[in-house]
């Protein structure tokens, strides 16, 4: 199953991203960026099929949402928009609950089982404390990751979630963050989020869409990021303790990318490896044996036929 799109025009009376191409694959986790304005939330709105296309197509598992019911991209698709209308009188409890009931009749009892899930989902989302506190007694952070939590419990291969970290300190991001990686490459989901933060945001990205001048961009984080000078800042991260880097000669901003790609994918130790960038190609020493690369995306597939 997989999410694509093709050759697509979005917007409403007018076209704010031309001739759109893209895809992701289940286990990968894509942040979304561009400026305000620009069409972020308008795209989430055309994957939802609540936009029309003006062109082009999106497809789910080969099937096109526009010829979807309802209740089907329920199924397929959980979404957390930025300004989610809060239930009168529900509960963290209640509100992450709210995801099961998509295979139910509202008025069902929830089972067993189902009922273990939401209490393993609030306690790995740290809300365990406000099980029972009304949403609107929450902070605007815990408020966010109680919707969050709606979203996973309802078991879609996608979520899609609109800004899910704006109101969240560092702590709660790293939280969510995590926890959203985490259900891609454990559950096998795709997580589509957008975001302003990229330099948290690419230490869990996968893959990137970047909307500028009514183009998208996709591709591999490090290689989009690469290719947009105005995204880059210099700043390294040391997100997985396993991790042992390699020795790498390069330029600080091309360190920074190689440095991120590889403790995201791999978690063990890459010090007997040696990357060198050499004009625009990544030179790679591993055991007297010297191999190149031309992108991120192909060393990703290199060095597990190595170590």
């Amino acid at each position: 199953m997989h999410l694509k799109i093709n050759h697509a025009n979005i917007g409403y009376d007018k076209t704010l991203i031309s001739d759109a191409n893209a895809d992701l694959n289940l286990g990968e986790v894509c942040l979304l960026i561009g400026n305000n304005g620009v069409g972020k939330t308008t795209l989430i709105k055309s994957i939802l099929h609540q936009i029309s296309l003006l062109k082009g197509e999106i497809l789910i598992d080969n099937k096109n949402v526009k010829n979807l019911s309802v209740k089907e991209i329920a199924k397929n698709i959980a979404v957390v928009f930025s300004k989610s209308t809060i239930p009168q009188n529900y509960t963290v409890e209640d509100l992450i609950s709210l995801g099961k009931y998509i295979y139910y009749p509202f008025y069902f009892e929830l089972k067993n089982n189902d009922r273990a899930e939401v209490r393993e989902i609030i306690q790995e989302l740290d809300l365990s404390q406000y099980t029972n506190t009304l949403l609107k007694n929450l902070s605007d952070g815990n408020l966010q990751k109680a919707f969050i939590g709606r979203a996973i419990t309802q078991n879609s291969q996608i979520i899609i979630l609109d800004e899910p970290t704006t109101h969240l300190d560092e702590k709660n991001k790293l939280i969510i963050l995590k926890t959203l990686r985490k259900l891609a490459k454990q559950q096998n989901k795709i997580i589509l989020f957008s975001s302003h933060d990229w330099r948290l945001a690419k230490e869990f990205a996968d893959k990137m869409w970047y909307i500028k001048d009514h183009h998208l961009y996709s591709g591999i984080v490090e290689d989009v990021l690469l290719q947009h000078d105005e995204l880059t800042d210099v700043s390294l991260f040391q997100i997985n303790d396993d991790f042992v880097a390699p020795s790498i000669d390069s330029p600080l901003i091309q360190k920074e990318m190689l440095y991120s790609l590889l403790q995201k994918n791999f978690q063990k130790d890459l010090s007997s490896f040696n990357f060198r960038l050499n004009e625009s190609i990544w030179e790679i020493s591993y055991h007297n044996n010297l191999y190149k690369c031309e992108s991120f995306e192909e060393i990703v597939k290199l060095i597990p036929n190595l170590h």
